[in-house]
């Protein structure tokens, strides 16, 4: 992506991953829609190309979050969940919490107030 187009797409999405207590934290900042739905596959599946069995995705600071957000995290918990693993989701803002509320994820995926929640439950 060049830097012009960065700029037409200034709340594009940006991934940051760290290891806790054997938990994959990954922290998406910015939109997920289905111009990034392959980068946020890759940073939730992906680790030295492995799939963590343990993920924690902190949702704080995503803006927007369409159905390919949602096609992503439903992916990668059936791919963690065949690991025996699992998926949560932590810190959702208001209007991307409603979205998971509204399609049900809610009901399939952990959902936490804050990432400290998640890591512990």
């Amino acid at each position: 992506m060049t830097d012009n187009q960065k700029a037409d797409r200034p709340d594009q999405l940006s991934v940051e991953s760290a290891v806790i207590d054997g938990i994959t934290v990954v922290t998406l900042h910015g939109e997920i829609d289905y111009q990034v739905h392959h980068t946020l596959s890759q940073a939730l599946l992906y680790e030295d190309g492995v799939t963590p069995p343990r993920i924690v995705a902190d949702l704080s600071g995503v803006t927007f979050m369409d159905s390919s957000g949602i096609n992503a995290f439903i992916h990668a918990h059936r791919r963690v969940s065949d690991a025996y693993g699992w998926l949560r989701l932590a810190g959702a803002q208001e209007s991307v919490s409603r979205l998971l509320n509204i399609v049900g994820i809610d009901t399939v995926l952990g959902c936490h107030p804050t990432v400290e929640q998640a890591l512990r439950t």
